[in-house]
């Protein structure tokens, strides 16, 4: 399979597309829209480039992929988006895919990008009668383990940190219970949302002024009649005129 990539570089004369051969250990992972490093003309460092279309041959004679961000920051939309804002806009589509990027992932560099965040969560590994048969058979005596397990049985898949907290156990006690195959430890990705705590109210219904119930009265009767035309609204600094065009739109 092969791979056309847009190197990530702002030259004009490297604004199209190169061949690369997709490696059979890649192919379930290079996709429209993956982030690879390949190699580029004589340069001592691969370059970063996107994966803007897959197909099957090339009549070049293409090298190899070296590595690909198995992160998906952009989707074939995304591509074709960039491809008609390069088109729209006169610019490189390299730079139009960099603007769908999250911020702090745009460096070249992988170990300055900002990483995805991740949390360990905990799963019970057995049944609840299994569980409860080995307190009842002391297998498990010790008051604290049988403390965790008793919460994990209320609320399963919680964050460690909130088992330790809720439960008023240690770090080593739950390392023992998944030494001991009773539950498993399991990280996942937590998606960023900077709005998760904020309470956004409902506007209120906006009031006019009298002088704003005359400009809206006029171009409102202007509409109706369908006479279209500019209207230029006149107001000191403050006076909410945008406040009155939105009223009427």
């Amino acid at each position: 399979m092969i791979a056309e990539v847009i190197l990530n570089n702002n030259s004009k004369q490297l604004n199209r597309v190169f061949d690369y051969q997709i490696p059979e250990c890649m192919v379930s992972k290079v996709k429209i829209g993956s982030r690879v490093l390949v190699p580029f003309a004589n340069r001592r460092e691969p370059e970063e480039g996107f994966v803007v279309n897959i197909k099957e041959t090339s009549s070049y004679q293409v090298k190899d992929i070296k590595q690909v961000d198995e992160i998906e920051y952009i989707s074939n939309k995304d591509i074709e988006l960039a491809k008609w804002m390069a088109r729209r806009y006169f610019c490189n589509i390299s730079d139009c895919i960099k603007l769908m990027l999250p911020p702090g992932t745009t460096t070249k560099v992988i170990e300055n990008r900002v990483k995805e965040k991740s949390a360990s969560f905990v799963y019970l590994k057995r049944e609840e009668e299994d569980i409860e048969r080995a307190i009842e058979s002391k297998l498990i005596k010790s008051d604290k383990q049988m403390r965790a397990l008793h919460f994990l049985l209320e609320n399963e898949g919680v964050l460690v940190t909130d088992l330790e907290l809720f439960a008023d156990v240690s770090r080593s006690v739950i390392n023992t219970l998944e030494k001991n195959g009773y539950i498993e430890i399991i990280e996942k990705q937590i998606e960023r949302n900077p709005f998760i705590h904020k309470t956004i109210e409902k506007d209120q219904d906006l009031v006019l002024t009298p002088e704003q119930k005359e400009v809206y009265q006029t171009i409102s009767d202007s509409m109706e009649d369908c006479f279209f035309s500019e209207f230029l609204l006149f107001g000191i600094t403050g006076s909410r005129k945008d406040r009155s065009v939105f009223t009427i739109n």
